[in-house]
């Protein structure tokens, strides 16, 4: 670990002009280049990378300089195989050093990374691989040898490069072709806004993954936003737990420290470890999923360990329980939030919400079964409610805005928003409204409402509703009620039946060592959803053993698979 105390100043003193962010880029890797200059050996990228002898994490480091020089002898070694403005190139490297070295690389050159998350699975793997119609593959070798055994791109792919040991496939690998490479400075290319940076596929969580087709605009976007709204300054450092957020780290002049855990699975992560390094760089910004932040709170709770250095935590991929916020809260400085972001991979973030307004404000009226409350909307995004329909709505105009407090579906507009999905024409036209003065709004896929305070409240996905015949029902105002309860870990409201008749049900997990008796419990929970006329029709429940959740944040619930398990179980 560098010995270099880069941890800027969190006084109220006016910060240096070395301190400030850099000015606005179109193409973020110029943000890197500005950071190498006015900061060269400031840490930008920190990677456990097994153990010593001793039993603690070793790290490789670059620092900005390391990783600017780095990344444009990558970028010409890339350009002269024919990887260069508009090409698009899977990228599989795990968290490394040569996963920032690469990305950098490629966006200094205008090549298109295409981004897919291994904890889909091997068929969404392909799928999404194939969607994009990638002309080259850059990846270590258990990737090609996937590559090559299920058939990914062998339709489009003519380059392809290994990270690491090349085995029987052909093509160069990065170490030859960046020994090879000039040191010199390396032109970052200068992209219409409009260009695409990067290809990023969605989570599949709720359906097929699609690529997301995301402009050098948008991430010059996202970096302001993360800057003004986080008030994230250069020095800092991030306890990097998700790829995609670490990438900002050095654009942002935060240095990315990326601990020992499988990316793909973050949910599974050793809180012990994560301390670890979050102790060993002291941190001042932590990315996380809700059940991560859950995770570790536990953890630091038991052991009384306190994260003495951290000014934010940032939760974001779903609604992070107020239980786990009031328990990872007493391990904050004081004066420090869990701050929980709202969005998606077509619009991030769309809102950001502090642990301590939940906690004091909010959180009653979730537990009552009002929904999540995600906060106003950052500045420069608007968001719209509007009715829920299942089909593509043509033009805004054709779109009435409902009042606050009203249920319906959540619309954004603002310069996070991406216009497009890759090749998906039909995908776009039922997720994209077109404004009459230009621009898109994005259906989120989720329903809510805005208050009085203009505050956004989210009700659940809109897939996941359930329609009866007494009327609609949503599933996080619904579950909020009985997720109260002592001996429940969590709920998971289904329907059962044709859309319009179904019946809704309720899917129980218990507490593991509860004692309460099975009987008793259902009793209770029946009697605490005739308490709230929103849940009265709830009268049927079943238990399961352990419900099936996504792997990569082990929050975000399959609720499909619920309804077709609970189908099975009533016959």
């Amino acid at each position: 670990m560098s010995d270099q105390d880069t941890t800027s100043s969190s006084s109220g003193v006016a910060p240096d002009p070395a301190e400030l962010p850099p000015p606005d880029h179109v193409n973020v890797a110029a943000f890197l280049a500005d950071l190498a200059q006015s900061q060269p050996d400031t840490l930008a990228v920190a990677v456990a990378e097994g153990r010593g002898s001793d039993g603690a994490a070793r790290y490789a480091e670059l620092t900005a300089r390391e990783l600017h020089e780095r990344s444009d002898r990558i970028a010409h070694a890339l350009l002269d195989i024919g990887i260069g403005p508009g090409v698009r190139t899977v990228l599989m490297v795990k968290p490394s050093l040569d996963f920032f070295t690469l990305t950098f690389a490629m966006l200094k050159a205008g090549a298109v990374p295409v981004m897919v998350d291994p904890g889909m699975g091997r068929e969404n793997l392909g799928e999404c691989i194939d969607q994009a119609e990638p002309e080259a593959f850059v990846g270590i070798p258990k990737a090609h040898i996937a590559r090559i055994a299920l058939g990914w791109g062998k339709r489009t792919l003519r380059t392809k490069v290994t990270v690491g040991r090349r085995l029987f496939w052909g093509g160069p690998t990065l170490a030859a072709l960046e020994a090879r490479a000039p040191s010199t400075p390396f032109p970052i290319l200068q992209p219409d806004p409009e260009q695409t940076a990067a290809i990023l596929f969605t989570s599949g969580s709720t359906g097929v993954p699609k690529g997301v087709v995301t402009p050098f605009r948008v991430f010059a976007a996202q970096v302001k936003v993360l800057r003004d709204v986080y008030g994230i300054r250069p020095g800092e450092r991030d306890l990097a737990t998700f790829p995609l957020f670490a990438l900002f780290g050095p654009a942002l002049g935060m240095a990315s420290v990326v601990p020992d855990m499988d990316a793909s699975r973050p949910g599974e992560a050793d809180p012990e470890r994560l301390f670890e390094a979050f102790q060993d760089y002291e941190c001042t910004t932590l990315f996380a999923s809700p059940a991560l932040i859950d995770k570790l709170g536990r953890h630091c709770v038991s052991k009384g360990l306190q994260l003495t250095s951290l000014r934010r935590a940032i939760s974001a991929g779903a609604p992070a329980s107020s239980h786990s916020l009031e328990r990872f809260q007493r391990c904050l400085p004081s004066g420090v939030e869990v701050l929980t972001s709202y969005g998606a991979t077509e619009s991030l973030p769309v809102s950001v919400f502090g642990s301590r307004t939940i906690l004091a404000e909010t959180r009653a009226i979730t537990d009552s079964g009002g929904g999540v409350c995600v906060g106003p909307p950052i500045p420069g995004i608007e968001v719209r409610i509007v009715p829920i329909r299942d089909r593509a709505i043509e033009a805004w105009s054709d779109v009435p805005a409902l009042p606050d407090g009203e249920i319906g579906e959540i619309t954004v507009s603002g310069p996070v928003v991406t216009s497009s999905y890759f090749k998906q024409p039909g995908a776009t036209q039922r997720a994209k409204i077109r404004a009459s003065q230009g621009g898109v709004w994005h259906r989120m896929g989720d329903v809510g409402y805005l208050d009085k305070q203009g505050r956004l409240w989210m009700c659940g996905r809109k897939g996941h509703r359930v329609q009866t015949d007494m009327g609609t029902m949503y599933t996080i105002p619904c579950e909020a009620v009985f997720n109260t309860h002592p001996g429940v870990r969590r709920t998971a409201l289904v329907g059962v039946g044709p859309a319009g008749e179904a019946t809704p049900v309720l899917c129980v997990e218990r507490n593991s060592g509860g004692k309460m008796d099975p009987e008793d419990l259902m009793q209770e929970l029946l009697g605490l959803g005739q308490k709230h006329e929103h849940t009265r029709a709830i009268v049927t429940m079943l238990y399961h053993p352990s419900f099936p959740v996504d792997v990569r944040h082990n929050a975000k619930i399959f609720r499909e698979k619920l309804a077709k398990w609970a189908a099975g179980e009533l016959g």
